[in-house]
């Protein structure tokens, strides 16, 4: 009953059948094999629209890449305080960008509001030798907090980022969760919102380690093909990467994974809350519930080895935040949980039944 992350599932056996198939014969190397013009293709199609698409192997890469097309070491990047470009990544994007600052805001559920964004930028006068250079928005989707921004809020965002000419970044770690979850197309989502550049996620749902840097507009991608050689992740075998994200993707693949997921999280949210005193931090969107749970359930929990993260609750609005002797929890499902795991956990968090004489009847 592992409900850490979403990352502590395997690779999907299409996505591994790929690598082997892969295996196979030879092709050429540094990412100009068949398999690599393959993925570009697709994601043009799934997209809608003839981009850019860059391989690298883990979501800190492909963030901290994108970014340092976008933002100069004297540029600043607006962020949540809580994205994970801030928070998680041991400020690999400011190493990549040569030392662009990270200028975290806040937001309930780890959302930015376009109001505080603006703010933010009128504070910032340009050109101003005082203030780090504006020059992105970084927006997650889903967040960190499973939410998950609509198209008309990443439209919102994104107008008050143009007003003052900044590029935006979306980290896509669980795009294809969020997707899903709002039914529309990865377009609408995207770069008809207002996205220039997307850290395309695929490990957290299914891959072994494949992540694409989607430019929309292929003129802003001049310089990744020699800033990811530079980084050390343009692989000499880079049909592996390929192979993963052309299976991942095909035939809706990656779709249904990820519908898989936030179906059990469904499933789980609808446990939590049947055990007593459970309440949620915030309404749950994707394949992530927070959870706010009495001492007596976490230990019941705990005690049966059920894996759970606890979490900061500090963008919660803060008539819902925890009461002494309460804690926010973070439970997340991957396209591997099952049915069962979720009502074990419903058992292991019911009370004891108590026996008519007052003593607790035994188990079995």
């Amino acid at each position: 009953m592992n409900f850490r992350s979403d990352n502590i599932a395997g690779a999907s056996e299409k996505v591994l059948a790929a690598l082997m198939d892969a295996n196979g014969g030879t092709q050429p190397a540094y990412g100009t094999d068949e398999l690599t013009k393959k993925v570009e293709k697709s994601l043009c199609e799934i997209f809608e629209r003839d981009l850019a698409a860059f391989l690298v192997v883990n979501g800190t890469a492909s963030n901290s890449l994108a970014l340092s097309c976008a933002a100069p070491p004297w540029g600043a990047v607006l962020c949540h305080a809580e994205s994970h470009i801030a928070d998680d990544e041991c400020g690999a994007p400011e190493f990549f960008t040569g030392g662009a600052k990270l200028l975290g805001l806040p937001g309930i559920a780890c959302k930015l509001e376009p109001a505080t964004v603006a703010a933010k930028l009128e504070r910032m006068p340009p050109r101003s030798l005082r203030f780090s250079e504006p020059m992105a928005l970084s927006i997650t989707q889903a967040t960190e907090a499973g939410t998950i921004y609509t198209c008309d809020e990443i439209a919102a965002l994104t107008k008050v980022a143009r007003s003052r000419g900044l590029a935006v970044h979306m980290d896509g770690a669980r795009f294809a969760n969020a997707l899903v979850a709002l039914g529309c197309t990865p377009a609408e989502m995207t770069w008809k919102a207002g996205v220039d550049i997307l850290s395309f996620g695929a490990t957290k749902n299914g891959c072994l380690a494949a992540e694409a840097v989607i430019f929309f507009d292929k003129a802003k991608a001049t310089e990744m093909a020699i800033r990811r050689k530079r980084a050390g992740h343009t692989l000499s075998k880079g049909r592996f990467l390929a192979a993963q994200m052309l299976a991942y993707l095909d035939n809706g693949h990656w779709l249904d994974l990820a519908s898989h997921a936030n179906a059990a999280a469904e499933k789980l949210e609808e446990a939590l809350l049947s055990l007593p005193g459970v309440r949620l931090g915030w309404p749950r969107q994707s394949n992530a519930v927070f959870a706010i749970l009495p001492e007596v359930i976490d230990q019941r929990l705990r005690n049966a080895n059920v894996s759970y993260h606890a979490w900061s609750p500090d963008w919660l609005p803060v008539k819902t935040r925890p009461s002494p002797g309460e804690t926010l929890y973070r439970f997340v499902t991957s396209f591997r949980t099952s049915e069962a795991e979720i009502e074990a956990l419903r058992t292991a968090g019911r009370p004891e039944p108590i026996a008519s004489s007052g003593v607790r009847a035994k188990a079995g």
